[in-house]
């Protein structure tokens, strides 16, 4: 029987990402967050508007979306109620939070350069993605007591990293899913994948039809040095 109730969250299940963003005074940003979904190469994430990274990202206009595995979850849970703002957003005061200006040694994580863009990558995460902003939107702004508090940020990817280990053998552009063990959060609780459970149609579509222009604009871009770190 269904019932009609009224969860404050509603994270179902979605992957960790660690975004990586560039402070003002150079320094590297890198904060664990579960909204985010993929079309294509475009991602979507949803943040909260005050938030160093929202605030890193819109002024910078770029990021790195760094995917953990199951094996990173003790360093991504090392991150949990800090923050790079200085002072504390109330709301987040509320909750726990903490100032955290060293974010990366805090969690144990090792930052090396990216290819085309200046906030570093995770060297743990078996997936890197340096990507641009596209477009910036606001969430809840009908509702009065809502406007200006999240955002959606539209990103378009522009370089993907895969650590060797989770591609399909004898390719180079194909993970393979039965190798590829991303974090998952679900309720404020993190949980991995299991083991494949029915075969999918949607696989006897072969990738190369899902080829967008967003990838032919990536691999046109040269080599920028990055920041060191």
């Amino acid at each position: 029987m269904h019932l009609s109730t009224d969860p404050a969250i509603l994270y179902f299940g979605t992957p960790v990402v660690l975004i990586s963003t560039q402070n003002e005074d150079g320094s590297a940003n890198l904060a664990p967050m579960s909204s985010a979904f993929w079309l294509g190469w475009r991602c979507i994430l949803g943040l909260a508007a005050p938030s160093k990274t929202t605030q890193n990202i819109i002024r910078n206009g770029e990021c790195v979306l760094n995917l953990p595995s199951v094996h990173q979850v003790a360093a991504v849970n090392r991150l949990a109620r800090t923050t790079g703002s200085n002072p504390v957003p109330e709301g987040k005061l509320k909750k726990g939070y903490r100032y955290e200006p060293a974010k990366f040694e805090t969690a144990g994580l090792t930052a090396i350069a990216s290819e085309t863009i200046s906030p570093p990558r995770v060297l743990e995460c078996p997936v890197h993605m340096e990507a641009k902003v596209a477009a910036v939107h606001g969430v809840g702004d009908d509702e009065p007591l809502q406007k200006g508090r999240i955002v959606t940020i539209e990103l378009r990817i522009q370089r993907v990293h895969v650590h060797d280990s989770i591609l399909m053998e004898g390719t180079t552009n194909r993970v393979d899913p039965d190798k590829w063990r991303p974090l998952i959060m679900s309720f404020q609780q993190f949980y991995g994948l299991g083991e494949q459970v029915h075969d999918s149609t949607l696989a006897q579509i072969p990738e190369a039809l899902y080829h967008s222009a967003d990838i032919d604009k990536a691999k046109s871009l040269s080599f920028q040095p990055s920041l060191s770190f």
